[in-house]
């Protein structure tokens, strides 16, 4: 008796073949048959066992080549192991405004130092210095504190909370002990001609005046060393300083904690050179620094040589 023999495919379809007796189908083919099964399935684990360990060799692979690249990319600390270059700060003093420290900034970010320079009001050491804690408090890291002319008064009252204040650089500027003001130290000692270069008082509506320069007598006055062109310039920009704020006593002063570095023009005619002198000595400045023929305005005349104090400054460790 014959009977049909059902053959499947792999996709699962049944098919039929031509009928042939059971026993026909040789034991040596069909063994073949099986062995032959056995080799394809043994293949195809093989492939796949090879595939996978291509795998697992690309992954590795590609770990390590992350892992050299990180390490060949050093992080900012990692990259100088140094602390962090601190923000610097430029508080002008009056009769000026902020652009008076075009050139410094220029200089400072050409390090890669970040810088702001504040707008100090000039309306009371008290005040703006509370206004300067702010500005400070707001970027966060350390800061060097640079402080021109009346903003020496200023930098001098700033808080130093979280120990965010670096250190101090004074430009042509006051260094106040507690108790001392504006006014009294420029009559400390002789030289001082401002008083008599000042328009008349702008009264106010609290009672207090506002100063100006007279614009015939801010060149030599205030910047004799600057060309006569910028000077007419800063003259009609000036920014007016309260009578109040240049009469008005300083707090326990910064440098007494935070180190300080002094520069100044021997041809000041603001604030007396000799009072300057004493002013950073008595501040225990780490660098003092003496311009020979330089007027009050410094940072605008001689920008290399207060860049140059201020990074010495942010570097000091």
């Amino acid at each position: 008796m014959q009977q049909r023999i059902p053959m499947f495919r792999s996709s699962g379809s049944r098919e039929w073949h031509r009928t042939m007796p059971p026993q026909a189908i040789p034991p040596a083919r069909s063994a073949a048959r099986h062995g032959t099964g056995s080799r394809i399935e043994d293949i195809m684990r093989r492939t796949l066992a090879a595939r996978l360990m291509l795998c697992s060799i690309l992954l590795l692979g590609l770990g390590a080549i992350a892992f050299s690249a990180r390490s060949a990319t050093p992080t900012a600390h990692e990259e100088t192991d140094l602390p962090a270059k601190p923000a610097i700060v430029l508080v002008h003093g009056a009769f000026a405004d902020s652009t008076s420290w075009t050139a410094v900034a220029a200089r400072l970010q050409s390090r890669g130092y970040r810088v702001v320079a504040a707008a100090n009001p000039l309306r009371g050491v008290k005040a703006d210095a509370a206004n300067l804690d702010s500005l400070v408090a707001s970027i966060g890291g350390p800061v060097v504190l640079v402080g021109h002319s009346y903003g020496g008064m200023v930098i001098s009252n700033a808080g130093n909370a979280g120990h965010r204040i670096k250190a101090l650089v004074y430009v042509s500027a006051f260094a106040p002990e507690m108790g001392e003001s504006a006014i009294g130290l420029s009559a400390s000692s002789p030289g001082s001609t401002l008083g008599d270069a000042l328009l008349p008082p702008v009264a106010l509506p609290d009672g207090s005046h506002d100063l100006y320069i007279r614009h015939d007598l801010f060149h030599a006055q205030f910047a004799a060393d600057v060309p006569a062109v910028e000077a007419d310039g800063m003259a009609i920009a000036q920014r007016p300083v309260t009578d109040s704020a240049l009469a008005e006593p300083s707090g326990p002063p910064a440098w007494a904690s935070v180190p300080s570095w002094s520069i100044y023009g021997s041809k000041d005619r603001n604030i007396p050179p000799a009072a300057m002198a004493f002013m950073a000595r008595r501040a225990r400045s780490r660098h003092i620094v003496e311009v020979e023929g330089a007027s009050h305005a410094l940072m605008i005349s001689h920008p290399d040589e207060v860049a140059n104090l201020i990074v010495e400054a942010a570097e000091y460790h």
